[in-house]
């Protein structure tokens, strides 16, 4: 079973990516992100008629995440839990039935933080707190889950191609990096890194300054998983041809094989 995260970078700019990547990779379960959609008009009849079931937590013009499954939904929650006047869609959680038993899987948009200075390094911090407590709560259920996403997180230097020009930037500040190893340390695997301690294994380059051409990338998309799953993950891998695509987005799918 194959369980892919991808920030798309705006489903209206990327469908025809979308579709051709889910047609090449064939996915179970694919976590979308950024889709930059409200519900209503999110494209799900293009990605219907390829065999998936869709389900959305949309907003206007950014943010916005989505689950594209062939196994239909047992149960759905839109939004993090903990965040009453939050309005950011960043978080929709799927239930479904798989022959191993049932299996959660959250497809998430970690907030960016920049600039540090201001109030959205805060509501970063606070966001992976409420992740955090809701990660804890979902681990006392002892059921498999997996939390994918951009977490807009730079765990480790290996995890960029040059640590010094991020320094200082909310992705790679220290505070950041402790919330996500707090997050780990609750008794996550996070699912490269438990296949690969390699250097320049990146998810995203930017736009800008050749970025993709030099390999000047970072490790910000990742997937996260529960004791449970980790048992059944059987392999890791980063699809990094997609970003030489036609109108690529700027981060490129990861994949797990999973045993369901």
């Amino acid at each position: 079973m194959k369980i892919a995260t991808w920030n798309i970078n705006g489903i209206k700019a990327r469908l025809d990516t979308v579709k051709s990547w889910l047609e090449q990779a064939a996915p179970d379960i694919a976590c979308l992100q950024e889709i930059k959609s409200v519900d209503e008009n999110f494209p799900r009849e293009d990605i219907e008629a390829l065999g998936y079931h869709v389900e959305t937590h949309g907003q206007k013009g950014f943010n916005g995440v989505a689950l594209v499954s062939k196994l239909p939904f047992d149960e759905v929650n839109r939004g993090l839990p903990g965040g009453d006047d939050d309005v950011q869609a960043r978080f929709i959680e799927g239930v479904f039935s798989t022959p191993g038993g049932v299996l959660r899987v959250v497809s998430l948009y970690l907030p960016n933080g920049n600039p540090v200075d201001s109030e959205k390094f805060p509501y970063k911090l606070s966001w992976m707190d409420r992740l955090h407590a809701w990660t804890e709560e979902r681990l006392a259920l002892e059921e498999p889950f997996i939390l994918a996403g951009d977490y807009n997180v730079i765990p480790m230097p290996e995890d960029c191609h040059d640590p010094k020009v991020w320094e200082g930037d909310a992705l790679f500040r220290p505070e950041s990096r402790t919330a996500f190893r707090k997050l780990v340390n609750l008794g996550l695997t996070e699912a490269v890194r438990a296949v690969t301690d390699a250097p320049g294994v990146y998810t995203f380059w930017d736009y800008q300054a050749g970025a993709w051409q030099k390999n000047n990338g970072i490790r910000i998309d990742h997937l996260l998983l529960s004791p449970e799953a980790a048992n059944r993950l059987r392999s890791a891998e980063i699809d990094k041809h997609v970003r030489a695509w036609e109108k690529p987005s700027d981060h490129v799918p990861v994949v797990i094989d999973y045993a369901a």
